[in-house]
């Protein structure tokens, strides 16, 4: 469905994105994910055609979206919710989004009701809240019924009632076959409505692949009262072990071996237990974030 090839942005001598690539297939969520200044937002922005690339090439089931003749029935896209006339109602600029990509006027109400805009549809705009913006933009991605979407921090000022909701939203969109690729940073809703992360840092993608793939080998968090003996008998075992607060460690082994470690080390524990790897920690291992 999204093919994105090797695709280079520069901007003043610098290498704002760098060879990104990789391809999307229907009936997924993707989650595309980097801090502030990694290159997403370029990207995007080069695969909806509204930057042009350096080098490199986007296509959408065999297009550059810029060639279609109306691109919204490939692909919705939501890049800047914000960039709406402040005047005008909800319901008055999903109409004329409407009329422009040559849609009946009855689909406006349809997807007002799918964001849960209904009772704000009469409403101005520039007294919607962010959140309330963020769904307005998300209908009109939708209005097509397209194949794809493409939404740029889609959640960004919803509250957990509307993120909820839109998690349900993409969830069920793509159980219908629709692709879906959004940016976020809001790493622990990802965590619930990808399955699959791309994730780019100063520009190229330092990890793709499922969103299992990213649980990583089992840690044991130990509190004790005696952490510096029992640092000495985790370094005799040769365990890696770092530092969790005042009294504790995180280290990298089962929580049975870690158990025995200790009462052999003869150390009072106060608390343990086994924690997995998250997308969190391992997006701030290989972003750096941001830094």
């Amino acid at each position: 469905m999204l093919h994105v090839q090797e695709l280079v942005k520069v901007y003043g001598g610098r290498r704002v994105v760098d060879t990104v690539s990789f391809a999307l297939q229907p009936g997924t969520v993707t989650a595309f994910l980097g801090p502030n200044g990694a290159g997403k937002s370029t990207t995007l922005r080069m695969i909806c055609g509204l930057t042009a690339p350096t080098s490199g090439s986007a296509t959408i089931a065999g297009r550059r979206y810029g060639q279609w003749s109306n691109p919204a029935h490939v692909a919705g896209v939501l890049l800047d919710a914000s960039a709406v006339h402040p005047g005008r109602t909800g319901r008055h600029h999903l109409r004329n989004a409407a009329k422009l990509m040559r849609l009946p006027v009855a689909r406006v109400d349809q997807v007002l009701a799918e964001v849960g805009l209904t009772d704000a549809a009469n409403r101005r705009i520039g007294k919607y809240s962010l959140g309330m913006r963020q769904r307005l933009g998300i209908a009109q991605a939708l209005l097509t019924a397209p194949p794809m979407l493409i939404l740029d921090e889609p959640i960004n000022g919803l509250d957990p009632d509307g993120i909820r909701a839109t998690r349900q939203l993409l969830r069920g969109y793509a159980a219908r076959g629709g692709t879906v690729l959004l940016s976020s940073h809001v790493l622990s809703e990802v965590d619930q409505t990808a399955d699959r992360v791309v994730m780019i840092g100063h520009g190229r993608v330092v990890a793709d692949g499922p969103l299992q793939s990213f649980a990583g080998p089992a840690r044991t968090l130990i509190r004790t009262t005696d952490p510096v003996r029992l640092g000495t008998a985790l370094h005799q075992a040769r365990l890696e072990a770092r530092p969790d607060g005042p009294d504790g460690m995180s280290v990298a082994a089962p929580l049975r071996q870690v158990s025995d470690l200790a009462f052999g080390a003869r150390v009072q524990v106060l608390e343990l237990r086994e924690e997995q790897q998250n997308l969190e920690e391992l997006f701030f291992r290989l972003t750096g974030g941001g830094r």
